[in-house]
């Protein structure tokens, strides 16, 4: 009998480099977004709960894009990545409008996530095989692993990208470093092992989350623009207390629209994929 396991997806980007709310940008023949792909290909790998983290301001639209395909399929819920949702004692410059960071928002699904779970970014392709091996994973062990995606297969020619390089050893990971600029010319190798934020994580988590979010708002150096990352959590873990993520590696390409000019090439990337028969009861 498979365990429950629940997809968390972060949708309360800013988009700011794409210029829009990319979360829900058609690229679909129906008008499909990215996330309807997603959802899809999590539901048959096996995921049974869907908690989505947004922004108030985006709500109405983005649940007009969920109801469309992405309730049909599954249980889902939301959450809102509020600025003021922050651990007791602590409040939210009057100024900042940029969002805390993924490590916040997954810090604000701790009252509705009860099971192992992945996460995701909603404005991400990362293909079936990805949903695949990280449910059997979670759904065998329940405990902490990565997706781990070519480097090569996670560019854009449209622009410089934000990735996470990984340090593997014997499967395991051993350390993340944030790079927030890389393109082909970077000097990094293409096969070297990135993260796309495609993690599967133990609600305990939770713990090391809030801790760590202390440690971050006590020592910012721009409390206007610092974001705090869930990378800096799970490096913490491995470094301080001996935690072990196994990184299973996917020859998946990432599809994602980072820039306005990356759309027409996801488009296309999606109608091959129908075309193929991956998503034929989407």
């Amino acid at each position: 009998m498979s365990k429950d396991t629940t997809l968390v997806v972060m949708a309360a980007g800013m988009g700011s480099r794409f210029g829009g709310l990319k979360q829900i940008e058609p690229i679909g023949p129906n008008g499909e977004v990215i996330l309807d792909f997603s959802v899809y290909d999590a539901v048959k790998a096996g995921f049974n709960k869907v908690v989505f983290v947004i922004r108030r301001d985006i709500e109405e639209d983005f649940r007009e894009i969920t109801k469309k395909r992405i309730e049909k399929m599954v249980d889902c819920d939301f959450v809102f990545q509020d600025m003021d949702e922050l651990p007791a004692g602590f409040s939210a410059p009057a100024e900042r409008t940029k969002p805390w960071g993924t490590g916040h928002a997954i810090y604000c699904t701790r009252n509705v996530v009860k099971t192992p779970f992945a996460i995701i970014n909603a404005d991400d392709y990362y293909g079936q095989k990805s949903f695949k091996i990280i449910n059997e994973y979670l759904e065998n062990t329940g405990e902490m692993c990565m997706v781990g995606f070519q480097l090569g297969n996670t560019l854009t020619e449209n622009g410089t990208v934000a990735r996470g390089v990984c340090q593997v050893e014997n499967g395991l990971l051993k350390s993340i470093v944030e790079h927030t600029s890389i393109d082909k010319n970077s000097g990094i190798p293409l096969d070297t092992v990135v993260s796309m934020n495609m993690w599967g994580l133990r609600p305990d988590v939770f713990d090391y989350l809030e801790k760590d979010f202390v440690s971050f708002l006590n020592n910012m150096q721009n409390p206007l623009k610092d974001e705090f990352f869930i990378p800096f959590v799970v490096d913490n873990m491995i470094q301080k207390d001996g935690a072990q993520v196994k990184v299973l590696k996917t020859d998946e390409k990432w599809y994602g629209v980072t820039y306005k000019e990356d759309k027409e090439l996801v488009v296309n990337a999606m109608k091959n994929l129908i075309a193929g028969g991956c998503y034929d009861e989407l």
